[in-house]
């Protein structure tokens, strides 16, 4: 796998979301929202994703799937795409990360990295 120049994630916002209504077991939800920047020469297709998520009680969970958020988005040079999706956990904390996986023009498999953030109950949640 390549990592190309130019492809790159930001972890725009993360929201706790109180009011959602969640499983007894994972009751904090949090909303992130994401943008995938082309800033590459070559245009990317998005094929596939990972998302490791740590819980500050030491559950690790592993999501993998095609796309992202059902769709497989195309992305010129000079595009972006944006998208928010959401994470449920049990305890005051968890930290995500993870990677796209992508197809430029020559069939090629590109890969970029989705960069760490944090997901923290507020005080008065917990």
């Amino acid at each position: 796998m390549l990592k190309l120049e130019g492809l790159t994630v930001v972890v725009d916002r993360v929201i706790y979301q109180p009011d959602i209504a969640t499983p007894e077991e994972r009751p904090h939800c949090f909303a992130y929202f994401i943008t995938i920047h082309n800033n590459s020469k070559q245009t990317v297709t998005i094929k596939g994703r990972k998302w490791v998520v740590n819980e500050s009680d030491g559950k690790k969970t592993v999501v993998e799937g095609d796309g992202v958020v059902g769709l497989f988005p195309e992305l010129k040079p000079g595009e972006e795409f944006d998208y928010h999706s959401f994470h449920l956990f049990s305890g005051p904390w968890a930290v995500a990360n993870g990677s796209y996986l992508g197809l430029i023009e020559n069939g090629q498999t590109v890969v970029t990295r989705i960069p760490e953030f944090r997901m923290e109950v507020p005080t008065k949640f917990s």
